[in-house]
């Protein structure tokens, strides 16, 4: 069975072309989502509904390949999702993907293996920066809320025993785990 797929950014443009080109194709039922590619991940009850309603053997058509998802990690993990469930994707416009065939698959395990490759190397780059910044004495993260002007302080309150521990902390502004560990400093 042939189920479409559209969807628009914004409640004032139209579906009607895309649905035009789904009727045309043979499509049996067509799901729509009117919602901003920004938000469109977390929330489009129309592709939620168009994955429930196929079936092993089905193919969900959509008019163009940015209709499914924003970016490539959002496309393989949708694809995926159908090929594990037995449903196809059919593109009609733009990069023609075609999951049901043989050609179509190695397509989209190309743009898959690219997106994966792609990864990597900003992983690897990430990682790179991260080492020569180190090497030049920058640590990176939060700054830490410990300084020997603290550890000090904490060492002398806590050396009090009229201070309770949970004033200590308020005093410092930091936890507990924290406060113990300066302790040992």
């Amino acid at each position: 069975m042939k189920i479409g797929y559209i969807r628009v950014s914004t409640q004032d443009q139209n579906l009607d072309l895309q649905k035009d080109e789904l009727l045309k194709f043979g499509c049996n039922k067509i799901f729509e989502d009117k919602i901003s590619g920004s938000l469109a991940k977390a929330n489009r009850p129309g592709l939620k509904d168009a994955i429930n309603y196929a079936r092993k053997g089905d193919t969900i058509i959509i008019w163009r390949l940015d209709r499914l998802g924003r970016n490539i990690k959002d496309l393989i993990e949708i694809i995926n999702e159908l090929d594990t469930k037995g449903i196809g994707v059919k593109t009609l416009t733009g990069h023609a993907i075609d999951t049901t065939t043989a050609s179509g698959k190695l397509i989209f395990h190309i743009f898959s293996a690219l997106a994966e490759f792609e990864r990597e190397l900003i992983r690897e780059r990430t990682n790179a920066g991260l080492k020569a910044s180190r090497a030049r004495g920058i640590r990176g993260g939060r700054p830490s809320k410990i300084t020997s002007e603290k550890i000090k302080i904490a060492k002398q309150l806590h050396a009090d025993p009229n201070i309770k521990i949970s004033d200590i902390l308020q005093t410092l502004d930091v936890k507990k785990t924290l406060f113990y560990k300066m302790l040992n400093m």
